[in-house]
């Protein structure tokens, strides 16, 4: 594996106070995916469960639903000047029987850090069917329980302490219990990397989970949340639009700004019960703090 953090000399300026300093920084490399040999995407992520993250990417692009569609991952290539493995190339081999990805919807530039469905060729690709509905499912967290778990997913994120500059997700249980955390420089990397824990662990799909990230909710972490079966996706910050649309059509609830004991919730706001030390919870946006 490559590494996570890196140490950088920085010049601090506090005041008329200047002083060198070395510095620790989250690493941000690149990450080619192939299937069968063929290039499938490459991203930029933080190095650190890879074979998680493909899982999770090939899981939300629709080319897998469980472990058994994976025969195997292997790293390959990917040099560097002393002949040493970057541990940047990872090549997938479908089981038998599973078709190979469209490449008609293949995405044509590289995926930042800061986007999970650039290069994507129309959005409606990126609406992937999934083969984990919600439909039916009775999921429900308390509003107390479900507040407290930013809280604990932050303070478990060991890197972040180092370099604050990582994103992260976790899987929480309905009862509050955090099953898995990831961090990464990319938030849909975060979730790839839970997401593909869970799958190679043979818990998808993940019914009666809680996924929490540490950032906003954009359409790619919904998206994800859905194809995976996760009921009920929380957020410290904002959802985008389209985010919210694609909840509702999918039947995830969705909520965002969870601080304290407030919260909006954006979508099927049934599987949030409000308990009484705990603000009423709204489908729709009430406050923006």
């Amino acid at each position: 594996m490559g590494r996570v953090t890196a140490r950088t000399p920085v010049v601090r300026i506090s005041g008329d106070r200047v002083v060198t300093r070395p510095d620790t920084l989250a690493v941000e490399e690149p990450l080619e995916m192939r299937v069968g040999g063929q290039v499938l995407a490459v991203t930029m992520r933080t190095p650190g469960n890879d074979v998680d993250l493909v899982h999770g990417f090939l899981l939300s692009e629709g080319v897998i639903a469980t472990r058994d569609d994976v025969s195997v991952v292997r790293y390959c290539d990917g040099v560097d000047d002393t002949g040493a493995n970057t541990y940047n190339v990872l090549d997938i081999a479908l089981a038998p029987g599973v078709p190979l990805p469209d490449h008609t919807t293949d995405r044509n530039t590289v995926v930042s850090s800061a986007c999970g469905v650039c290069g994507k060729t129309s959005l409606d690709a990126v609406r992937t069917t999934t083969r984990h509905p919600l439909v039916g499912d009775t999921t429900s967290v308390t509003s107390t329980l479900l507040s407290t778990m930013p809280v604990t997913l932050r303070e478990s994120q060991r890197i972040f302490e180092r370099t604050g500059g990582l994103h992260a997700a976790g899987l929480f249980t309905a009862t509050g219990e955090l099953l898995a955390l990831r961090e990464d420089v990319g938030r849909h990397n975060a979730v790839d990397k839970v997401i593909g824990w869970a799958i190679t662990d043979g818990r998808v799909p993940l019914y009666d989970t809680i996924l929490i990230v540490s950032g906003r909710a954009s359409f790619e972490l919904v998206q994800k949340a859905v194809m995976a079966g996760i009921p009920i996706l929380g957020a410290v910050s904002a959802p985008s639009s389209l985010a919210v649309e694609l909840a509702q059509e999918s039947g995830l609830t969705l909520a965002g700004f969870i601080r304290g004991d407030s919260m909006n919730v954006y979508s099927h706001p049934h599987r949030v019960e409000v308990t009484s030390n705990s603000r009423a919870v709204e489908p729709t946006v009430a406050q923006r703090s």
